[in-house]
């Protein structure tokens, strides 16, 4: 089977990492790949924090549960609750992905550089996580100067990244009843 489709069927999203870290030459392949995504009008309104210090990625953590517990949506409320939940996973790398608020695309393009790195983690066997919560801790103003996120941008998604504690379970079955054709 190509390679490319193989590398996508595979992919899961891991909640279990080994406590070591990365290697800096499989970060940067990781990062390259992002940066090589798709954007409307080829802006590239993105900007990439990436955070391998445990106390700073608990900190994210906790301050997203903080303003998660406090939100209407009551599943999210709940999860902000739960004390064993760590957004990340206790994943020993975690990028953080924004984008100018002013980008024609700005979700979309970060959406495909955040698939871009999912899909090179998985072809060197490198678990990883789309995390939505992670926005959260970023609402406050105080929180993007402290990791340096510039002026204008906006926090969308996480990525947990490290090694997989196992390999990824058998894929499971998709749907195929979403297709029309017009021919």
């Amino acid at each position: 089977m190509n390679q490319v489709i193989e590398t996508i069927k595979n992919r899961r999203s891991v909640r279990k990492y080994q406590k070591n870290q990365i290697k800096d030459e499989e970060l940067e392949k990781i990062l390259e790949s992002a940066i090589h995504a798709p954007t409307g009008h080829n802006e590239q309104p993105w900007h990439f924090t990436i955070i391998q210090d445990k106390d700073l990625i608990n900190q994210i953590n906790k301050g997203a549960k903080e303003v998660m517990s406090r939100m209407d949506v009551e599943w999210i409320s709940q999860m902000g609750q739960t004390e064993n939940l760590h957004i990340f996973h206790h994943a020993p790398t975690v990028i953080i992905v924004s984008a100018r608020k002013d980008a024609v695309t700005p979700i979309p393009d970060c959406s495909a550089a955040v698939q871009n790195m999912l899909l090179t983690a998985e072809s060197m066997d490198i678990g990883s996580c789309w995390i939505g919560f992670a926005k959260y801790h970023f609402l406050k103003i105080e929180n993007m100067k402290k990791f340096s996120i510039p002026e204008n941008y906006e926090v969308h998604f996480g990525v947990s990244l490290g090694y997989k504690v196992k390999k990824n379970p058998k894929p499971l079955p998709r749907n195929q009843n979403v297709f029309n054709y017009f021919r």
